[in-house]
């Protein structure tokens, strides 16, 4: 999976622990697995008070919305080969809001290619789960984000844990990948946990499944789908969190614009705070991701 991720909410704030952990300034965000407002809900990440102005894109010819088919279930080509996912119905939700639906076009290209495809103006704006890091923003501008995806416990079932919070886990092995943001997220944040690194995530799955750890400490994307599916084999369940760091996750997934164009940017802006507010991107949401990542 791509390095995106953060987090958002609609329909209303829901209560969440923060717990600040002094580890060289960092901060992690436990979020309460079922939000007071039921499983499922989307964390908002646009103050219900605020009221941003929308500027006038009379004068727009066209937005070209540029995004890829490598990246389910955010986007990819369905079996009819139209483009679908969940950055794709937030873009075409988002040019219906703005009313410029005859103006805007979705297209696909290779995810490798997207970058230079903005800045050559090919297209004006890209959805696809791209990173936002200071390199690109010195490059790009970027619309506020829209989601995120935590970090995730699940365990197995059969372990013996004494209780429901990841201080539960002190001193038992919890499996988590080589090398990656995760692990050094889990090194930081849960210290007394025993981290047992494997090469990859299927690797670290499959020794999940067969008890060889008690629990793993993944992205919040992939696990939800990994342990509702039948790889699983129903042996495993989420457990406490989600947890959130812009240190090691990173800002959260963003619209990336082409510089200069800080109309579009201001619509864009514009556009994701009434959906956020009025229950649209909870729906999308909702679509593509049944089991949540919250």
């Amino acid at each position: 999976m791509r390095p995106v991720i953060a987090s958002p909410k609609t329909r209303g704030f829901f209560n969440l622990l923060q717990l600040c952990l002094v580890a060289g300034g960092l901060f992690v965000a436990a979020l309460p697995a079922a939000a007071a407002e039921g499983e499922g809900t989307l964390p908002l990440m646009f103050d219900a008070r605020e009221r941003l102005s929308r500027p006038d894109l009379s004068t727009l010819v066209r937005v070209r919305i540029l995004t890829s088919i490598d990246f389910p279930p955010f986007n990819f080509a369905d079996q009819t080969g139209r483009l679908s996912g969940f950055n794709v119905d937030l873009a075409r939700e988002i040019c219906t809001e703005l009313k410029i639906e005859a103006k805007c076009q979705i297209q696909a290209l290779p995810f490798g290619e997207l970058e230079k495809a903005l800045e050559s103006g090919a297209g004006e704006a890209a959805m696809a789960g791209i990173a936002v890091t200071a390199e690109r923003r010195n490059r790009f501008a970027f619309s506020r984000p829209y989601l995120g995806v935590p970090a995730r416990f699940a365990r197995n079932l059969s372990a013996r844990i004494g209780g429901d919070t990841a201080a539960a886990l002190a001193g038992r092995p919890v499996g988590v990948v080589r090398g990656t943001a995760h692990e050094l997220m889990l090194k930081a944040f849960f210290p007394k946990v025993a981290a047992t690194p494997f090469d990859n995530a299927d690797a670290m799955l499959e020794a999940l499944k067969a008890g060889k750890v008690d629990a793993v400490f993944s992205d919040g994307l992939r696990l939800p789908f990994w342990v509702a599916g039948e790889t699983s084999a129903r042996c495993c369940a989420l457990f406490d969190g989600p947890y959130l760091s812009q240190k090691f996750l990173g800002e959260g997934l963003a619209i990336m614009l082409r510089r200069g164009d800080p109309v579009l940017g201001q619509a864009l802006d514009q556009a994701l705070g009434v959906l956020s507010r009025n229950g649209r991107l909870q729906d999308i949401y909702l679509r593509y991701f049944p089991n949540g990542l919250y």
